[in-house]
């Protein structure tokens, strides 16, 4: 199986965080963002991203779509607007970027991109990282000041660890502890929760 990287651009600077991406060779950047777009970072906002990489030689694909850690879908929230991980996982659209996904990482040194540096309570770990594992690849994360960090780490200082030594007894349990550890619903949120 594969192995790939995660990193988030934080608020660095573009070439520093270019410069860690150099570092570790990666070839390919995919954005896992809903909303590629920040006022106070632009130099990360979709389109001078891309540019910017690619004149760096370093393809780009966005996948904010299919793996996006807020989905449109008002389903797939809890009533407190936590994404229900369990249930996107299952997500037809979430599949075919996974299944996009693994296609690349069989051919390039691979890194899923989101904003936040700690990739401890980033969906890019908390989700798309665990779907990953469980089929087997190896996640490793670039940190903000260049290291490379396994996530037998990130797991242990966050304690919370992606796959557990047993899986829960009941299904609803599971789905319960597999969530956003916080609310990514923007200040106007959908009008129609889950039950959960």
């Amino acid at each position: 199986m594969s192995s790939f990287f995660t990193i988030g651009h934080s608020n660095h600077d573009f070439s520093a965080w270019l410069a860690l991406l150099r570092r570790h060779a990666v070839e390919v950047v995919v954005d896992t963002r809903s909303s590629p777009y920040s006022k106070y970072v632009p130099q990360f906002d979709k389109e001078l991203m891309q540019r910017s990489l690619e004149q760096a030689g370093i393809r780009y694909l966005f996948l904010g779509a299919e793996l996006g850690g807020r989905p449109a879908n008002p389903g797939y929230y809890d009533a407190k607007g936590r994404v229900l991980y369990s249930r996107l996982r299952d997500d037809a659209r979430f599949q075919a970027g996974i299944a996009r996904l693994e296609g690349g990482m069989e051919r390039y040194r691979v890194a899923l991109v989101c904003g936040e540096e700690d990739p401890a309570h980033c969906h890019r770990r908390l989700l798309i990282g665990r779907v990953l594992i469980e089929r087997g690849h190896t996640m490793q994360h670039i940190r903000g000041d260049g290291r490379l960090e396994s996530d037998e780490t990130v797991a242990a200082e966050a304690g919370k660890p992606l796959i557990g030594a047993q899986p829960a007894l009941f299904a609803e349990l599971d789905e319960d502890q597999w969530r956003s550890t916080a609310s990514v619903l923007p200040k106007k949120a959908p009008q129609s929760f889950s039950e959960h």
